[in-house]
């Protein structure tokens, strides 16, 4: 019996700490990601801040994935176009060959504001971010891909443009913004 519970645990406690791993997302200075554009990008106490008034800009990782949960908290000055890009085929970052999930409450276009995935799918719900810290909670999985802000989804579309891809984040617009806690989980 001693033995059938050991090998149990042996073969079951490996796959359930696997299930719990998260990666974390560009937190500290590391060779994972890179800078792209002419946005100012810096870490300080483990916030990622990034700074359009020098031009737009993307931090972008340099591997890329599939099947995630990714969460992360954001907070936007007012003036920000910033953005979260998924499943994007190479280093050009746009709505089409990725999936952008929008950061901007004052867009002209209110279709593509902030909980938006752009061009794809408006916002169910119409969430103020400014100011603030935001939370995030994206799932793309097989096919579809479901947002999730402050607690409230936003969007779910069907049909994702790649199965996996690079993950980037942008600041455009002369605004600044902040990032936290950017976690991956793989599903």
């Amino acid at each position: 019996m001693k033995i059938t519970v050991t090998l149990l645990l042996f073969l079951i406690l490996p796959q359930a700490i696997h299930a719990q791993e998260k990666t974390i997302l560009f937190e500290k200075e590391a060779s994972d990601w890179e800078i792209i554009g002419d946005a100012q990008w810096h870490i300080k106490k483990g916030v990622l801040h990034g700074d359009a008034s020098k031009g737009e800009g993307f931090v972008i990782t340099k591997n890329t994935y599939q099947n995630f949960l990714l969460s992360l908290q954001f907070k936007p000055d007012k003036q920000v176009n910033s953005g979260v890009y998924l499943l994007c085929k190479g280093k050009e970052m746009n709505a089409t060959d990725c999936h952008e999930i929008n950061i901007w409450d004052l867009h002209p276009n209110q279709d593509n504001r902030t909980g938006s995935i752009v061009t794809k799918q408006n916002p169910k719900v119409k969430i103020q971010t400014i100011g603030k810290w935001n939370t995030y909670k994206i799932r793309c999985e097989g096919e579809t891909t479901t947002v999730s802000l402050n607690g409230q989804i936003t969007a779910i579309h069907r049909v994702n443009p790649s199965k996996q891809g690079i993950i980037g984040l942008q600041v455009a617009n002369e605004g600044k913004i902040a990032f936290r806690r950017i976690r991956l989980k793989a599903l």
